[in-house]
């Protein structure tokens, strides 16, 4: 009898478990679906982003050129002072002006930094492509999320980087994420995607954290598969 009851719980455990596998699936496949689908997603070589930066008052211009998977550089206008941030091959270097601490000359991009840099070389996320990456995405729930139906994924990385986000249970596109941040935990709201070239992106993202605020990108350009000239990759030589 005791033997009989095991074989039902282990069974029972072993469904449950290949249950949840598959509903993280069906969320991660009608997820790259509400993007564009698979096909044109890895067709997306290159981008070339124009955004606004709303913070203190201020507007900041940014621009950010994306070759997927290996460099990304953007640069920033902050009262008449260019911010240029660069990664590439794994490394990166920055250039800040003095009213931001800097000198004005290339610099090293600190560890944190370059970390989460790394990880603007893949635009469309954890989700995406998730068990190629080595990523592990576990469903916490069905929650509710400024009224709207939302999943929580937990999202972690091959190198251990751990993601909270939220699933629009409608469009099944991503309208919040939580991380840390440079050392402090922030949210990014996403919304207003709109298509460019068979693929969505949000228009709107809203970053927030307790040290700088809250900051507003608005897109006001996005560019796919333009091409890019390597060299703008290249740290100044002094």
């Amino acid at each position: 009898m005791k033997t009989t009851n095991l074989f039902f719980t282990v069974a029972a455990t072993l469904f449950a478990a290949g249950s949840y596998a598959q509903t993280v699936d069906e969320l991660v496949e009608k997820h790259v679906a509400a993007l564009g689908g698979m096909d044109k997603i890895k067709a997306v070589n290159t981008l070339v982003t124009e955004r606004s930066l709303a913070v203190q008052g201020m507007e900041i211009p940014t621009k950010t050129i994306l070759v997927v998977g290996k460099s990304v550089r953007s640069e920033s206008t902050v009262m008449g002072n260019s911010m240029v941030q660069v990664v590439s091959d794994s490394k990166g270097w920055m250039i800040r002006p003095t009213m931001m601490g800097g000198t004005g000359e290339p610099e090293d991009m600190p560890a944190d930094q370059l970390k989460q840099q790394i990880s603007s070389l893949d635009p469309f996320g954890g989700l995406v492509g998730y068990k190629e990456k080595g990523t592990k995405v576990e469903l916490i729930g069905k929650e509710k999320l400024d009224k709207k139906d939302v999943y929580h994924l937990k999202v972690t990385s091959a190198d251990g980087q751990v993601i909270d986000e939220y699933l629009d249970a409608g469009t099944y596109l991503i309208n919040k994420i939580k991380a840390t941040m440079n050392g402090t935990e922030g949210e990014i709201e996403m919304s207003d995607y709109k298509e460019v070239d068979g693929v969505k992106f949000p228009n709107t993202m809203d970053i927030s954290n307790p040290q700088m605020g809250t900051m507003s990108f608005i897109t006001n350009k996005i560019a796919v598969n333009v091409p890019v000239d390597d060299a703008i990759f290249k740290r100044p030589v002094k």
